[in-house]
């Protein structure tokens, strides 16, 4: 019973792609502007934070980074897909592929979520001063910044292509964490509600966290071809 799930859950993914054909290029290139946008904002949030010892940008940056890995394997997916489709001489499993990048990936931002919720929680204790005016600008650019991506995936977000829809949601997340890492600076700077930046860091580094929990869940199992035998 599962096999057969499986079977038409492949046969359907390839469904998706036959029936997108006539896009998978536009696809890949449109995720590869995102991509290269994506990476940039995440680059200039991090060291934005870092030099203004905002902890709202620094987990902005990486709740960016997520999406950035997340947008990666997409823009693969498509690259192999054109690449190797037809070939005879080449044959791969693509989903254990993107499976074992994304078991590698969630492993490291694990990582990651649990050192910006210890470092939040530090600064709530021990509060230091931030560049508020320079974080804000920052913050600012990657609020434009991600409403360009979102544009830029917009008109084929309900397009029957899951991985472009997947990206467009991503970018949609990115512009949510962006207006709260925004309103976390303007709150400590204007009505000195100083706390504010370090919660912003502690929710971005749950998100990160769950998020990155679930991806190593999903992509163990599909790694080691877990199959639940009682299902009948």
């Amino acid at each position: 019973m599962h096999d057969q799930h499986d079977h038409s859950h492949h046969d359907h993914h390839l469904h998706d792609h036959s029936h997108s054909h006539s896009h998978p290029q536009s696809f890949e290139k449109k995720t590869q502007w995102v991509l290269m946008i994506a990476t940039a904002t995440m680059l200039l949030e991090i060291a934005g934070g870092w030099i203004t010892k905002s902890m709202a940008l620094i987990a902005e940056g990486w709740h960016m980074g997520t999406h950035v890995f997340a947008l990666g394997l997409t823009f693969l997916a498509y690259r192999l897909t054109r690449k190797y489709i037809g070939s005879l001489t080449v044959s791969f499993n693509q989903e254990k592929l993107l499976s074992l990048a994304g078991f590698s990936n969630a492993i490291v931002l694990q990582i990651i979520a649990l050192t910006v919720l210890y470092e939040s929680v530090e600064r709530i204790i021990n509060p230091i001063t931030i560049q508020f005016n320079e974080a804000i600008f920052v913050a600012i650019i990657g609020l434009i910044v991600n409403s360009i991506s979102a544009k830029i995936l917009h008109h084929d977000h309900d397009h029957s292509d899951f991985n472009i829809r997947a990206a467009y949601l991503h970018v949609l997340a990115d512009i949510f964490t962006s207006l709260t890492a925004l309103g976390a600076l303007l709150a400590a700077k204007y009505f000195h509600i100083f706390w504010a930046d370090s919660i912003s860091g502690i929710v971005s580094s749950v998100v990160i966290s769950s998020w990155a929990f679930t991806l190593i869940r999903a992509s163990g199992r599909q790694l080691v071809e877990w199959k639940n035998l009682t299902s009948k």
